[in-house]
């Protein structure tokens, strides 16, 4: 149903059920862009009969800024239950930026319920040009004031985050420096298939594959793309693609001949038949890691964390490399879940972080190929219950000019105004095309 139209926002042009609409609904929830937000909205106002004016794409990202602005501002209560998530994120251009998520150990969901946005709360966006521990230190260390010592920090043991936070953790005993589980499976998946010369060989007959059949009748059969990022953690698409292909060889429905012939189908996947075994060995490896995974996302670090993981995965236990791949699953669960107490549940994952970054580059679209810009304030409205309350209390209290005060302080010049200038500078200049 769509909002009546009610009295303007003090100080806006446009009212608060309109402002909710576009942010919460069509860019937040709907990931619609802001130029697509600006046309949809004109579109829902004619059709419906809304008596709304259609707010520009530049104002809605006002709007999104000082939301995030807000969020990421507003005191936060001091306690001891908070759990730090922390990650990298880099663009083009030197700089990095530091992400600090939170949650209190007293309003996670339910246990078997995965962490979501909604539960999580901003607490620092740090761009800087240059990062090592000592920086990620001082950082972690800044953060300190908003929440308190936390109670723990997660991430994925990466670099000079991974030395800032170990650091962190000497200086504050209180606090447990936990392993994110998606990233430990992968570097045991990893490990393996690294040192199986088969993946290797299969890897590029896969990409061979893709490229020879994209364009012919079995383009309905072409495999996955395969990603260069996190590889590790993404391989059952391709895994799944290869067995299902492989079955389809073997039992050539004529669902699938109406497309071509058997010596077509056997000259382009035949190849997959010299995999046979290993697939079943990697697809077992692939079983546990994601069953790993998936067991402390819901449930976390806690007493009877490694007992759990231990009984789900046993079953899906069929070789001898998998029963060993088993142990070291439930060796690491058990010392990243000495770090709780009795009675206390810990998060494992920060995958929820991983996707409010991806959320983030798909609010930026083609911008993010141009370095960071003041969209990556907007990190702060992602996170978080956003509600009509929040998002009055948010503009009322965060004046735009607050906004620009805030990117001049952690950003400087971003790279496009350092291309604009340039290209401006010598363009009286530039020779004519002719």
């Amino acid at each position: 149903m769509i909002p009546p139209p009610t009295a303007c926002l003090a100080g806006h042009q446009f009212p608060l059920a309109q402002i909710q609409f576009v942010i919460e609904k069509l860019v937040l929830a709907a990931r619609t862009s802001l130029r697509g937000a600006e046309r949809v909205c004109g579109i829902v106002a004619e059709f419906f009969g809304v008596a709304w004016e259609t707010p520009h794409h530049t104002t809605a990202r006002t709007w999104l800024l000082r939301i995030g602005l807000y969020q990421l501002t507003r005191p936060k209560e001091q306690a001891d239950d908070w759990v730090w998530l922390v990650d990298h994120t880099v663009q083009i251009g030197q700089e990095k930026c530091l992400v600090v998520l939170g949650v209190r150990l007293s309003e996670l969901p339910p246990s078997g319920e995965c962490l979501r946005l909604q539960h999580l709360t901003p607490l620092a966006v740090l761009p800087v040009t240059h990062s090592d521990q000592h920086v990620v230190h001082e950082q972690l260390e800044q953060t300190v004031a908003t929440t308190g010592v936390p109670r723990a920090i997660l991430g994925d043991h990466g670099g000079d985050l991974q030395a800032g936070v170990r650091r962190f953790c000497d200086e504050h005993p209180v606090t447990s420096n936990l392993y994110d589980v998606a990233h430990k499976a992968a570097t045991r998946l990893k490990s393996r298939l690294e040192g199986d010369e088969r993946w290797a060989k299969f890897c590029t007959g896969a990409s061979q594959t893709k490229f020879q059949t994209q364009q012919t009748e079995w383009a309905f059969l072409v495999p996955p793309a395969q990603r260069s990022k996190a590889r590790y953690m993404n391989l059952e698409p391709l895994l799944n693609w290869a067995t299902r292909t492989l079955r389809v060889l073997d039992e050539q429905p004529a669902a699938t001949l109406r497309h071509g012939t058997p010596e077509r189908l056997e000259e382009k996947f035949g190849w997959l038949r010299e995999y046979r075994a290993a697939l079943t060995e990697w697809s077992e490896w692939q079983t546990l890691t994601s069953s790993t995974v998936d067991e402390v996302r819901r449930y976390g670090y806690a007493a009877d964390s490694a007992a759990r993981v231990a009984r789900r995965l046993e079953p899906a236990v069929s070789t001898p490399s998998g029963q060993a791949l088993r142990d070291e699953l439930v060796a690491f669960v058990t010392a990243e879940s000495a770090a709780a107490r009795p009675g206390e549940r810990l998060p494992g994952s920060s995958e929820i972080l991983e996707s409010a970054l991806g959320q983030l580059k798909s609010l930026e679209g083609d911008h993010q190929k141009g370095g960071f810009t003041g969209l990556l304030l907007s990190l702060g409205a992602l996170v978080g219950r956003l509600d009509a309350t929040t998002i009055g209390t948010a503009l009322h209290a965060t004046p735009w000019k607050l906004v620009p005060q805030w990117l001049a302080k952690h950003f400087g010049q971003t790279l496009n105004s350092k291309r604009r200038e340039t290209y401006a500078h010598n363009s009286g200049s530039a020779p004519n095309p002719r």
